[in-house]
C-alpha cells in the first residue's frame, strides 16, 4: 500500500498549523501567549518561552529564516535517497539545496564540499549560530562531508543517511558534537541576523548536553545507533 499520499498530506498540515501559528502570533499585541512558542516548543524545536526571555527563534520566525524553517518541517519524514533533491527522497546537500532555492532563492552548490565554500555564504562561529544557518559535520573523514540547517535551541533539521527520514536532531549530543566542522550563512539572512542583535535579544544558545525532543512520526535514534549511523 502506498503510503506517501497520506505522508505528504500530514507533513502539509503540519506546516500549515505552523504558518497559522505564525500569524496569529504576528497579530498578537506584546506580551501576549505567542502560539508560535508553545507550537515551537510542543514539537522539540524551542525551550518554553518566559515572559522575562522570549526565545530567539520566535521572535525571527517571521522574517525570511523563519520562511525557511517552515518550509523545512514540511519535509519531515521524507525518506533518504542518494543523488534526490524533491519530495520523493533527498540526500543531505540535496535537501539544503532545495530548502534555500525556494525559500530564499538563493541556489546553493549540489556537493556539500561545495556548499561550505560557496560565494555569497560567510562563515559563523557555533556560539552565534542562528535559525537557517547552514551546519557541517565530518562523517565520512572529510571535512565536509554532512549538511543540515540549524533551526535554533541547538537543533538542526537534515536528511541523516540512506534508510533514514527527514529529521530534527541536538546538535549537543555527543555524535554531532564531535563532528561539527563550522556553519555558514547565506546573504539574505545577514540583515536578518543582525537585526536581531539588539540588547532584547537572548545570549548564545547553550551546548550543555540535552536530550533529542521526540516529534511526532520522527523516529530519533539510540546511543548505539547515532554511533553506528555512517
Amino acid at each position: 500500500m502506498d503510503r506517501r499520499p497520506a505522508l505528504r498530506l500530514a507533513r502539509h498540515a503540519a506546516a500549515a498549523c505552523l504558518a497559522a501559528a505564525c500569524a496569529m502570533a504576528a497579530a498578537a499585541p506584546p506580551g501576549a501567549d505567542d502560539p508560535v512558542a508553545d507550537l515551537l516548543a510542543e514539537r522539540g524545536l524551542a525551550a518554553p518561552p518566559s515572559p522575562a526571555a522570549p526565545t530567539t527563534l520566535v521572535g525571527r520566525v517571521r522574517d525570511k529564516a523563519g520562511d525557511m524553517i517552515v518550509s523545512a518541517m514540511n519535509f519531515l519524514g521524507v525518506p533518504y535517497r542518494r543523488g534526490g533533491s524533491n519530495d520523493e527522497g533527498f540526500d543531505c546537500s540535496g535537501f539544503t539545496r532545495h530548502i534555500f532555492e525556494s525559500s530564499l532563492g538563493f541556489m546553493l552548490p549540489r556537493r556539500v564540499d561545495d556548499q561550505a565554500h560557496a560565494p555569497g555564504l560567510v562563515t559563523v562561529k557555533r556560539d552565534e549560530l542562528e535559525p537557517g544557518d547552514l551546519v557541517f559535520f565530518n562523517t565520512l573523514r572529510r571535512t565536509f562531508s554532512h549538511v543540515g540547517i540549524y533551526v535554533g535551541d541547538g537543533k538542526f533539521i537534515h536528511s541523516p543517511r540512506s534508510g533514514g527520514r527527514v529529521r530534527v536532531e541536538d546538535m549537543r549530543e555527543g555524535y554531532w558534537t564531535k563532528r561539527f566542522t563550522g556553519a555558514r550563512r547565506a546573504e539574505p539572512l545577514r540583515t536578518s541576523a543582525a537585526a536581531a542583535t539588539t540588547p532584547t535579544a537572548t545570549a548564545a544558545l547553550p551546548v550543555a548536553a540535552a536530550p533529542v525532543a521526540a516529534l511526532p512520526g520522527v523516529a530519533v535514534d539510540s546511543a548505539e545507533a547515532q554511533r553506528q549511523r555512517y
